[in-house]
């Protein structure tokens, strides 16, 4: 009985069929000694333009999209060369935005709706919500609308553009794929990932990550990302770190100073919040270090104790902890303006330094002693 009333009552949150994101072969990034270094958004330009030219269902819509090639420039150029019912401009209206691209998805084509930055997610939350995300769980499956959301977000030194609501996102959108690459390689493997999904997608870039210098993989367009399987970014044995995004960055650095201290930290990617490490991978590193920290730039209670709560519930890693799971999060507001205000609203590499030290001072006063 119990099986028939999942099936009747909890069934087709996401595709159950072979078009889901599970049944996605991973393919590899071909990146070597001849990989050209470029900015990260030409990355994203190339894997468009791939696209564009491979899959006559794919357009893209948004603000500033085609004439001017995005804020960011990922698709520059791909108006004039695809034309503008492929690389389509839209009004300053996010429902409208998705309005279209639920519509669209729903005949057939492939939309990718750009919302310009994450913070403007809020004035088209409650189609994604309502509409998109509960859309095979209102049909059991029988109608999808395999819509690609395309944003920016996370680290910006402004009040504006640097939101990083993901606890109002995993609130709202389960139904929905929720995407947070560290770099515009996985962004675009994951796109690739999700247009042979049926399932919706939120795809959230880092902001400020479209200058810095990527490696261009040879099989751009045709490499893929797996969803739901984080990835081990520095091996280590005294302390597992669990973030995502542009904050992958910032606890690499702290990983090199903590090294310093004798601190071995083990740094994971989770790459996809929805789903989330359905490989056990960071319960597989808790049993190894037995100590770990959540970061990320979401206010206190967000992302970072959504990630707690999955790995504790789903996991069985309480038995190895031989200290306290802890989380590191952004103040409980808006970020400050400016460089400052950056530095002092969000997690720096100092504020994850500092924490890890705690953690390790508690465990061994002697070694690692008050400072």
């Amino acid at each position: 009985m119990e099986k028939k009333n999942q099936d009747r009552y909890n069934s087709h949150l996401y595709c159950e069929t072979s078009h889901s994101w599970s049944f996605v072969k991973e393919i590899r990034p071909q990146i070597d000694e001849n990989s050209a270094l470029v900015d990260g958004r030409e990355i994203l330009q190339s894997f468009f333009d791939y696209t564009l030219a491979h899959d006559p269902r794919f357009f893209a819509l948004g603000e500033d999209v085609g004439k001017i090639g995005d804020v960011n420039q990922a698709f520059a150029g791909l108006q004039s060369k695809y034309g503008e019912w492929r690389v389509m401009d839209t009004g300053i209206r996010e429902c409208t935005i998705i309005g279209q691209g639920i519509g669209t998805a729903l005949r057939g084509l492939r939309p990718m709706a750009e919302i310009q930055y994450l913070d403007y997610l809020l004035y088209a939350l409650q189609l994604l919500s309502d509409d998109l995300a509960t859309l095979s769980y209102r049909t059991k499956g029988g109608q999808k609308a395999p819509l690609i959301v395309r944003t920016r977000g996370h680290r910006l030194e402004g009040v504006w553009h640097s939101g990083s609501p993901m606890g109002m996102i995993l609130s709202s959108l389960r139904g929905m794929l929720v995407c947070v690459p560290r770099d515009m390689t996985q962004a675009a493997g994951m796109y690739a990932t999700l247009l042979q999904s049926d399932d919706p997608a939120l795809v959230i870039e880092c902001l400020n990550g479209y200058r810095i210098k990527e490696k261009m993989p040879h099989n751009i367009g045709q490499y893929t990302v797996p969803l739901g399987k984080p990835e081990v970014l520095r091996e280590g044995t005294d302390l597992s770190l669990v973030t995502y995004g542009s904050m992958c960055r910032l606890v690499m650095d702290a990983a090199e100073e903590l090294n310093s201290l004798g601190i071995s930290v083990e740094v994971i990617d989770v790459q996809t919040l929805l789903p989330f490490d359905t490989h056990g991978i960071i319960g597989q590193s808790i049993q190894k270090t037995n100590r770990v920290i959540f970061i990320d730039e979401d206010v206190p209670g967000g992302a970072s104790a959504y990630m707690m709560q999955q790995v504790l519930d789903h996991q069985q890693v309480f038995a190895f902890l031989d200290a306290a799971p802890q989380t590191l999060s952004a103040k409980a507001h808006r970020p400050a303006y400016s460089t400052d205000g950056d530095y002092f609203s969000k997690p720096s590499v100092e504020d994850i330094v500092e924490k890890v030290y705690q953690v390790m001072q508690e465990a061994n006063p002697k070694k690692f002693p008050a400072i």
